[in-house]
């Protein structure tokens, strides 16, 4: 018996398609950045948010604020404190307003790390 993998929800493209500029396009390269990361995540929607879930647990969301766009991981995600720090604190989101080279690196290596 072959397992097919379970569809993403389509609602989330037209959730991001719904989020006013210039959060529609900077949704949009992130939904791309997370698919292309971590390509068994599947896209959903968790709290009205763009979602991605693994094993039918959440794992990371982005949403549009008032001046940021904001991208979260949840408790379900692969998380570690970072190695070599003093502190025991554990990084869970990040605000940005435009993606450009070294932001689309960061959040594609943060996606894997998490989908691990």
């Amino acid at each position: 018996m072959s397992k097919t993998k379970p569809e993403a929800d389509p609602n989330i493209l037209a959730k991001i398609a719904a989020m006013p500029e210039p959060f529609c396009t900077l949704g949009q390269r992130l939904h791309d950045i997370i698919v292309h990361s971590a390509p068994a995540l599947l896209p959903s929607l968790w709290y009205g948010m763009p979602a991605y879930k693994k094993e039918g647990k959440t794992i990371c969301f982005f949403r549009a604020d008032k001046q940021y766009m904001t991208f979260g991981i949840t408790q379900d995600a692969n998380l570690s404190v970072e190695a070599g720090t003093a502190h025991q604190l554990i990084e869970s989101a990040w605000y940005f307003s435009g993606l450009d080279d070294a932001t689309e690196a960061r959040l594609a290596a943060i996606v894997r790390k998490i989908a691990n």
